[in-house]
């Protein structure tokens, strides 16, 4: 290629304008339910009573605990992801979710016998939890990541983290629909771990994919 011809097309790249960063994290989180929902019903799908677990708070506990999760990481991951942006207060609301598990957690141990308190924190499934959350949200994490990539973030690590927070809420509220234990208690131990191995990861793999 000539060194005009050169010229001209790296013009023309600079002149085509960006994706907006707020359009970019909107497309990605729609692509990220996608993809864990296809993961979700292609290999354990939802549990076989969930029409009758769902009329039962313990249960819906789960998701919206999940959903929380998400939506608080997904405003937090957007702010850190544009160097200009106040991030402190999208930080902060991610207290919201360690709140809400406490205060289950308060409520059950009040509500239980605490010769019952070790068996619904082991549950049943503790190993498909800890296998299927990750499985479920390594695919969005992967989207994530690449949008951040496009971004700015002055600290990389922490949006990785961020990140796989996020990427772990959605799988979790998927995972809810199929796990058999609804304790708060088993929640906030299995489903708390599983997540921080994606937020884990995701502050690994931050500073590696958003260098500028």
């Amino acid at each position: 290629m000539k060194t005009d011809d050169l010229i001209k097309a790296l013009a023309a790249d600079a002149s085509a304008p960006a994706m907006p960063m707020g359009r970019a994290w909107s497309l990605a989180a729609g692509a990220a339910i996608v993809i864990a929902a296809a993961v979700f019903l292609a290999t354990i799908g939802p549990r076989p009573d969930i029409a009758a677990a769902a009329d039962t708070v313990r249960f819906l506990f789960k998701p919206v605990v999940a959903i929380v999760l998400a939506v608080t990481a997904f405003m937090t991951l957007s702010a850190l992801s544009r160097p200009a942006a106040d991030d402190g207060p999208a930080i902060f609301s991610l207290v919201a979710v360690p709140l809400l598990l406490l205060a289950a957690v308060a409520l059950e141990l009040a509500a239980i016998p605490p010769d019952q308190w070790s068996g619904r924190l082991i549950g049943t499934n503790a190993v498909v939890c800890l296998t299927c959350i990750p499985l479920i949200g390594i695919g969005p994490l992967a989207a994530f990541l690449f949008v951040l990539r496009h971004g700015a973030p002055t600290r990389p690590a922490l949006a990785g983290a961020v990140a796989g927070l996020l990427a772990g809420g959605i799988a979790a509220t998927f995972y809810a629909m199929h796990c058999t234990d609804d304790s708060p208690l088993f929640v906030a131990t299995w489903y708390t771990i599983a997540v921080a191995g994606l937020a884990a990861l995701g502050a690994l793999a931050g500073p590696r994919v958003a260098r500028w």
